[in-house]
C-alpha cells in the first residue's frame, strides 16, 4: 500500500512516521505528478489557507481533486478544512465533504486542549484527541456520517464514503488506530 501526506506545511512528517510504524510506504507529495499510483492520500494538518495557498501555487487543487474522484482522501484539523464544502471564508477548498467548517473553533493556540473521544468503528476503548487550533463541523450535508463528537456536542470527525476528516491530531500521539481505520477505507477501496 502506497500512502502519500501533503507535504506543503504542517505536520506531514508526523503522518509519515505513522504510516511507516504500520508498515506502509510513506511518500510525501509536492507536486502534482507524485499523486500517481497512490492508493490514497492524507492531508494534515497546519495553517488551512496556507495550505490553500500552496496547493494553489504548486497546481495541486485539480490534481488532489481528481486523485479523489477513485482514492480515498483523509484530512487532520487544518486538512479538514481544506476538504471542506464551505468554510466561511474565501479561500481555497477542495470541496470534497458536503460540511460546514467553522476554523480556530475552539479558541487560540493557549486554548489547546486534550479529550478522551469515542469514535464510531474504532475499536479498543476511547481514543484520546489532541486539539490545536482546531476547526469543529457545524453542518453536514445528507450523506456525511458524524462518526465523533466532543462531550460539548462539536462535530470533530466525520465520514463521507471513502473521506474522512478529523478536527484532532492522531499524528501526534502513539496511538495508531486512527490511521489503520483510514488504511481499512484504502483497503476497501482498492
Amino acid at each position: 500500500m502506497k500512502i502519500g501526506v501533503l507535504a506543503l506545511q504542517g505536520d506531514f512528517e508526523e503522518h509519515c512516521v505513522c504510516l511507516k510504524r504500520l508498515g506502509v510506504e510513506a511518500f510525501e507529495i509536492r507536486l502534482p505528478s507524485q499523486l500517481q499510483e497512490l492508493d490514497g492520500l492524507i492531508i494534515p494538518g497546519g495553517e488551512s489557507t496556507t495550505i490553500g495557498k500552496l496547493a494553489t501555487d504548486f497546481d495541486l487543487v485539480d490534481p488532489i481533486r481528481n486523485f479523489a474522484r477513485s482514492s480515498p482522501v483523509w484530512g487532520t484539523c487544518g486538512g479538514l478544512v481544506f476538504m471542506a464544502r464551505d468554510v466561511g471564508t474565501d479561500q481555497p477548498t477542495l470541496g470534497l465533504i458536503d460540511m460546514v467548517v467553522e476554523r480556530n473553533a475552539f479558541g487560540r493556540q493557549v486554548e489547546s486542549f486534550e479529550e478522551d473521544l469515542q469514535i464510531t468503528g474504532l475499536p479498543g476503548g476511547s481514543f484520546r484527541g489532541i486539539f490545536i487550533r482546531a476547526p469543529r463541523v457545524k453542518q453536514v450535508g445528507s450523506g456525511v456520517r458524524i462518526i465523533c463528537k466532543l462531550k460539548d456536542g462539536s462535530i470533530v470527525a466525520v465520514r463521507q464514503g471513502k473521506f474522512l476528516a478529523t478536527s484532532f491530531h492522531p499524528e501526534l500521539t502513539d496511538d495508531d488506530r486512527v490511521h489503520h481505520y483510514f488504511l481499512d477505507i484504502v483497503s476497501q477501496e482498492n
